[in-house]
């Protein structure tokens, strides 16, 4: 479905993704864990064409998205949905309109002017926050939800456009450990009972172990992990935060004994 190759993006004299190689074959939950810096951001901003790419190629079903302008990028855009850390949201707008956002790219601009939507949108929007359980929120303003709801009408934004990719850039980051765990379940969910991609980007192992069927790691730009989450050793996770890490910014104290635990025993020569 989808197949990156030799991706690189450079401001200047700085590499922020050095020839990054991906091959999707079918929709999946994948996480993209590492320090900050690391290139994650920007590789999907890349993929969503919000960042041009300074050499390599995106395929998805045989189009290449790199090559798309105008109006064709426009379209891309609405076949693979963002999904920002800080919501991006209108404040003073209610809910459901901010949800309704999420259909601009096919819409006239006068009914944009105008903010008018036909039914059948308004009534899907609707079931769609029914979903992610913040229906009720509907006709409130936006500023007027907590962080971990705010974050669901972005979700529930990024349905609208009925993609066939979801784009998540660092989505629990400013939540608390409660409304992240509902946050990353939703997106599971949608991945499951939709059939649709899902790629986030994500802070701690704990969370890509949890949550998702493939993991990515990248460090200064170039991937260097792609596999099972059950992979992700404390040596492999050495790799992707740096050695000697104390891991404050890969997991907790917990995990690291459950990865200590996992990791293949050595083998000692003999004497």
């Amino acid at each position: 479905m989808l197949s990156i190759s030799g991706l690189t993006k450079r401001f200047g004299d700085k590499v922020a993704v050095d020839a990054a190689n991906i091959q999707i074959d079918a929709p999946a939950m994948i996480g993209i864990i590492g320090r900050s810096g690391a290139g994650k951001s920007t590789l999907l901003r890349m993929l969503n064409r919000l960042s041009d790419v300074s050499s390599g190629q995106i395929l998805f079903e045989g189009e290449d998205v790199t090559a798309v302008r105008g109006a064709a990028r426009r379209h891309w855009q609405s076949r693979c949905a963002m999904i920002f850390q800080q919501f991006n949201l209108v404040p003073r707008m209610d809910v459901v309109s901010n949800v309704l956002h999420g259909t601009l790219n096919r819409r006239s601009t006068l009914a944009t002017m105008f903010n008018l939507y036909p039914q059948s949108d308004i009534h899907k929007a609707i079931d769609i926050l029914d979903r992610l359980g913040i229906a009720e929120q509907a006709p409130k303003r936006a500023e007027a939800l907590s962080g971990g709801q705010q974050q669901r009408v972005a979700i529930a934004r990024a349905l609208m456009q009925d993609p066939a990719i979801i784009l998540a850039d660092e989505p629990i980051a400013s939540l608390d450990p409660m409304n992240a765990q509902v946050v990353m379940q939703s997106l599971r969910d949608i991945h499951e009972e939709d059939g649709r991609m899902v790629i986030a980007n994500l802070h701690t192992l704990d969370t890509a172990r949890r949550y998702c069927d493939r993991v990515i790691g990248m460090r200064d730009g170039r991937i260097v992990f792609d596999g099972a989450p059950a992979q992700l050793t404390t040596g492999v996770a050495r790799e992707i935060y740096g050695a000697g890490t104390d891991f404050s910014e890969a997991a907790t104290s917990t995990e690291i004994e459950t990865l200590d635990r996992t990791e293949p025993p050595k083998v000692e020569a003999a004497a």
